[in-house]
């Protein structure tokens, strides 16, 4: 007889005593740990409950009875008990006679969602060169992908997270550990296409030695882009409508462009800094700003240029931007929301488990709960929003952090413990913000799920992510709710998988023993061929490719994803967790994005693609392999 596991127990401060790893075995967290994280996440404040936002539906009961609702556009509605079913949606003020004034977010209830299917493109967008590059995929490769995606009748492109990082010398790698994720990353500009910019001989060859590199090499391209960046600017700094569109962009931009100017020159850790420059409100920083306006005005001009680069690169095309699970400790975010943020070495991460005995550790200090209840969910709504902004789509890494998160505190893994989030509170801004910009939302549910999850992501219109490593299902019999793909940029793309090529660079970076390792490739090879064999002689590359994607293409997903990395035959995934003397992030694909439309791979994908969406059932008998 089995015993079934029991729910965790939750504490006032959000921390469960208990959690389940991935075989449904209970653990019990340390007290010491418990006690620790209970230091650091705090105590509310008393009135917490009665100030904090009410988040809810058109009709929904409220816990209040005679109220003022002050809406958005500045009219007001009287509520008593609950909310009228044709109230608007939006960001409202609820007061009340005792003098009582908090924040009222009415959503939809589901996000936004197409009405058709559709396949699309995934692209690492700094792997994705073309001839004009400068070493590094940009907004007008985006903007070539985009138009091929078109041609080829893909309804959308999938990209990394585009996010600004530190402007020093020493720029970070990971698109997953951004200084802010609420503004770009300026390298990922054209220099081509910025208003007033000249291009020596010099440049130009610049260019092209970078662009010929077997590695992006950040570092490098961004000191060659700044100074192109830097003399432009210094031309003419005040182009035709930049000095309007910043001030209209208000105190979110005026933050990131100071905490980027002081960064050039106090370094990119803000805690490092003098102290009368760690607080963002404080008289020193104003004054700091104000002395240093020709920096500060041109970290803001780079925001102006992305802005503009951003809407040309994605046209009218749906592109699917990533939201990493938080930011740098020393970024721009920690900086303007540490009140909301938990200080004292606390980091997000994930506990032990089969792949990883030690734990993970992502480096991003965890928001606390109530802290981002009292601050009105504004750092939260901010990098929603502004993730989604121009583009037609948002995938949420790791969407179980809206549910809870692994906290690590001292960076010890194994000594974490699971912290709860409002879960149905960020979910319905989710869902406003979604409904606003018309925009898809695709959670990244992959590993441990606990159970209610994925229940609750459905109910609010989120997209479950489907892959072909990692489900026992046949594509066939994957939920509609979804997005379907064959792998993720940390995991084998279908060549390496295939050729073994996979297996042998993880045992000779040591992050796997080979015969353990050869054992899940040989589970996932089944995945494929329907052979507990795995690959036979008579099956190369290509066609194990073509093979994956027609077995994809049986997916009745609304959303059906590839790789680039697949279609181009590529063997070395993006990323290998873990493997910090490996080149992640860093890989570029081995053919220009300009001429992929030519490529027999990409068209074969695409092809296949199509063909499963025009299909009714998408259900159609596979040839067995050979």
């Amino acid at each position: 007889m089995t015993t079934e596991p029991t729910p965790p127990v939750t504490d006032r401060w959000g921390i469960d005593a208990t959690w389940l790893d991935a075989l449904d075995t209970e653990h019990t967290v340390d007290q010491a740990t418990i006690d620790r994280l209970r230091e650091v996440v705090g105590e509310p404040p008393a009135d917490l409950e009665d100030t904090a936002p009410i988040v809810a539906m058109p009709g929904d009961a409220l816990e209040v009875d005679l109220a003022l609702v002050v809406c958005e556009d500045g009219t007001s509605v009287d509520v008593d008990g609950e909310l009228p079913e044709d109230m608007p949606l939006g960001y409202h003020r609820l007061r009340t006679p005792d003098g009582g004034d908090r924040l009222l977010v009415v959503h939809p209830g589901r996000c936004w969602l197409p009405e058709d299917r559709s396949w699309g493109w995934a692209v690492q967008l700094y792997a994705a060169r073309g001839t004009g590059s400068a070493g590094i995929g940009d907004l007008a490769d985006l903007r070539t992908v985009r138009e091929l995606a078109e041609s080829q009748g893909a309804g959308f492109v999938l990209v990394n997270p585009l996010h600004a990082v530190g402007p020093g010398a020493d720029q970070e790698d990971s698109p997953y550990l951004p200084a802010t994720r609420r503004f770009r990353n300026p390298v990922y500009l054209r220099l081509d296409d910025v208003p007033g910019v000249q291009l020596t001989d010099s440049d130009r060859a610049r260019a092209a030695e970078l662009n010929d590199g077997e590695l992006i090499d950040r570092d490098a391209i961004w000191a060659f882009k700044r100074g192109v960046l830097q003399r432009t600017f210094d031309a003419d700094p005040s182009p035709e409508g930049f000095r309007d569109w910043w001030w209209h962009q208000g105190q979110p931009l005026q933050d990131w462009a100071n905490w980027s100017a002081i960064a050039d020159e106090h370094g990119a850790n803000w805690p490092d800094w003098p102290a009368d420059l760690r607080d963002p409100r404080s008289a020193a920083v104003r004054e700091w700003s104000t002395a240093h306006e020709p920096q500060v005005a041109f970290h803001a001009w780079l925001q102006w240029l992305l802005d503009g680069q951003l809407a040309d690169a994605t046209g009218d095309l749906t592109v699917i931007q990533d939201l990493p699970i938080g930011v740098s400790g020393g970024g721009a975010d920690a900086w303007a929301w540490q009140d909301v943020l938990a200080q004292g070495g606390v980091s997000v991460g994930a506990p032990p488990d089969a792949f990883n005995a030690a734990g993970q550790d992502w480096g991003s200090p965890p928001l606390v709960p109530w802290r981002l209840r009292a601050a009105d969910y504004a750092p939260f709504v901010e990098s929603i929003r502004s993730t989604m902004a121009g583009a037609g789509g948002l995938r949420i890494d790791h969407v179980m952090g809206l549910f809870r998160l692994w906290w690590v505190p001292g960076g010890d893994p194994t000594k974490g413990a699971y912290v709860r989030y409002p879960a149905e509170d960020l979910l319905g801004i989710v869902a406003l913000e979604s409904h606003r910009a018309q925009a898809v939302v695709v959670g990244e549910d992959l590993g441990t799920v606990e159970d209610g999850v994925r229940e609750a992501m459905a109910e609010h219109g989120v997209l479950s992510y489907r892959l072909l490593w990692f489900e026992d299902d046949a594509p066939a019999d994957w939920p509609a709710a979804s997005m379907g793909a064959i792998t993720t940029h940390d995991l084998p793309t279908v060549a390496g998988l295939w050729t073994g090529s996979d297996v042998a660079e993880q045992v000779e970076l040591g992050t796997g023993e080979r015969e353990q390792l050869e054992s899940d490739r040989q589970q996932l090879l089944a995945h494929l061929t329907g052979h507990p064999d795995g690959p036979t002689k008579k099956m190369g590359v290509a066609k194990a490719v073509e093979r994956a994607h027609r077995l994809l293409a049986t997916a009745p997903c609304t959303l059906l994803s590839a790789t680039l990395d697949d279609a181009l035959g590529v063997e070395r995934r993006p990323n290998v967790p873990g493997a910090m003397q490996r080149p992640n992030w860093c890989l570029p694909l081995p053919v220009p994005v300009d001429q992929l439309a030519g490529h027999r791979g990409v068209q074969t994908v695409a092809r296949e693609l199509g063909r499963g969406l025009a299909r009714p059932s998408a259900r159609e008998a596979l040839p067995q392999e050979g």
